[in-house]
């Protein structure tokens, strides 16, 4: 049988020629997860040899990412927001950029008493960094696939977060109609159908219900602006996740509506990423503020 750092060096130069570029943290997480060990232990013990079933899982996982299947998937877990996360092929998995969004939304919902509301919840992984930060809040979570639903509902019970919950349904459709949020986030779809980045890298194995949207990746985000006007309470805030072109549109679009403080944040990279507006706010309101 071969060591930890035998099968390392050798999973790295594979996956290096497969065209991984980030070949040594996959190789690394493949192997803790089958020694269900943390990284320090891959450091302490590199001379120690897998079990005959380990080098099997071990080989058999990474043949899966040579063909490049994402490691989230293959080991079902991603972090975000330092919160661990299960992951399935039903959900997107959580990305680093998205917690730009996060860290937006929490600016904004210290400034206003309410709940908030998460659309296209997925994974969870946006609800549940918010319930965690505010656990006075109450945070909804809605996805249109149940599998979903479902995950993301396992997550907060596996994190004991229990100011979240998740509902299954189209967008608002199943919130009461007299809801009010002080915020409402999402990452929803906004990749255009012929986006040749669809058939590249990771995105080649998750849901495209959850990646693309009609008239040029900008039906979704329009819907969720127009209808978040019945929920958002006065003052409260629309945050959208969108493709780093799509800055101007979206803006264009919160404008029309009449939301007021538009802009748009870049993400880690530098790419604008997030837009973000607040529903109209009466000179009272904008006294209390203040």
């Amino acid at each position: 049988m071969k060591s930890i750092e035998a099968n390392l060096h050798s999973a790295i130069a594979a996956l290096i020629k497969s065209g991984s570029d980030s070949a040594a943290i996959d190789a690394a997480v493949l192997m803790c997860h089958v020694l269900d060990k943390p990284r320090s232990y891959l450091l302490t013990w590199p001379e120690k040899e897998l079990s005959s079933e380990q080098q099997q899982q071990f080989d058999a996982l990474l043949a899966r990412r040579i063909a490049g299947e994402p490691v989230a998937y293959i080991v079902g877990e991603r972090e975000f927001w330092s919160l661990p996360l299960e992951v399935s092929t039903s959900t997107l998995i959580p990305r680093a950029d998205t917690e730009r969004l996060v860290e937006l939304a929490l600016d904004k919902i210290a400034e206003l008493d309410g709940d908030i509301l998460d659309l296209g919840t997925g994974t969870g992984a946006i609800a549940l960094a918010l319930a965690s930060e505010f656990p006075k809040r109450h945070v909804i979570g809605i996805d249109l696939q149940v599998e979903a639903q479902q995950l993301a509902t396992r997550n907060a019970k596996k994190l004991a977060i229990n100011n979240a919950r998740f509902l299954q349904g189209s967008w608002f459709e199943p919130l009461d109609a007299k809801a009010q949020f002080a915020c409402i986030v999402s990452n929803p779809p906004y990749i255009d159908k012929q986006d040749p980045h669809l058939a590249q890298g990771d995105v080649r194995f998750e849901p495209l219900t959850a990646l693309v949207a009609e008239q040029k990746g900008l039906a979704d985000l329009a819907y969720i602006a127009q209808h978040a006007t019945r929920y958002l309470k006065s003052g409260g805030w629309l945050l959208m996740e969108h493709g780093y072109e799509q800055g101007a549109d979206v803006r264009d679009i919160l404008l029309k509506l009449g939301y007021q403080a538009v802009s748009t944040e870049q993400d880690y990279g530098h790419n604008d990423r997030v837009t973000l507006g607040r529903w109209k706010t009466s000179s009272e309101d904008i006294q209390n503020l203040h």
